[in-house]
């Protein structure tokens, strides 16, 4: 997908993508990860999301990178947080507590940019890029954090029957795209279509929802 593409969703706030509430499965697995306090996570394409928030409740520090600068305006405001603006190398920052988003190219990312961050956090990045990118993303996330942990989320339906985002990355992908780099544990798997009116609406027959850990090797 260009960027222009995910300025003009923000800009026409087209974000079904968006979630109103802080995901379950982060919930729900996050504490199985055993990460100390204080340690740093990646969460790329992180959007608005009120997983950061969650994260940061936890004793977490959260480093989000998103493309569109109003979605992380938006975060902070809707937060009621100030944040401090700054421009470094080819990313805009706003930082306020434990939690920074940069605002730029994922792929401008360089490993000194994530030397301190020990985990990753994935809900809606992997499946928010087409079959090229995606090849792009996980050689770079792995370039960069090599040794992390952490928990993708992904969808898995016919792509056929819908076309993205999201999109559809089954079991098969994921395991090629990161299994070299990664050891990779699925900690569930459900099939959530009786929930997703949009999926309905389009005649998707399946939808798979899974959470993988992700530990480096």
């Amino acid at each position: 997908m260009e960027p222009e593409f995910w300025h003009k969703r923000w800009s026409s706030n087209q974000i079904g993508f968006h979630l109103p509430e802080v995901n379950p499965y982060l919930q729900r697995f996050w504490p199985q990860l055993g990460l100390a306090q204080g340690s740093r996570v990646l969460v790329p394409l992180c959007g608005k999301s009120l997983d950061l928030l969650w994260l940061a409740d936890q004793g977490y520090s959260v480093l989000g990178v998103e493309l569109s600068e109003k979605a992380a305006a938006d975060f902070f405001l809707e937060h009621q947080l100030e944040p401090s603006i700054s421009e470094e190398g080819a990313f805009k920052v706003f930082r306020s507590g434990d939690i920074e988003i940069r605002c730029g190219d994922f792929f401008a990312l360089e490993p000194e940019d994530v030397a301190d961050c020990t985990a990753l956090y994935d809900r809606a990045a992997l499946i928010a890029l087409p079959v090229p990118m995606r090849e792009r993303y996980a050689t770079h996330l792995q370039k960069i954090l090599p040794n992390g942990v952490g928990l993708l989320i992904t969808l898995d339906y016919n792509q056929d029957e819908m076309p993205g985002p999201p999109f559809s990355v089954g079991n098969d992908e994921v395991q090629r795209l990161l299994g070299n780099g990664w050891r990779l544990e699925v900690l569930q798997e459900q099939d959530v279509l009786g929930e997703s009116w949009k999926f309905l609406q389009a005649g998707v027959k399946r939808l798979d929802e899974r959470v993988y850990r992700i530990f480096g090797r």
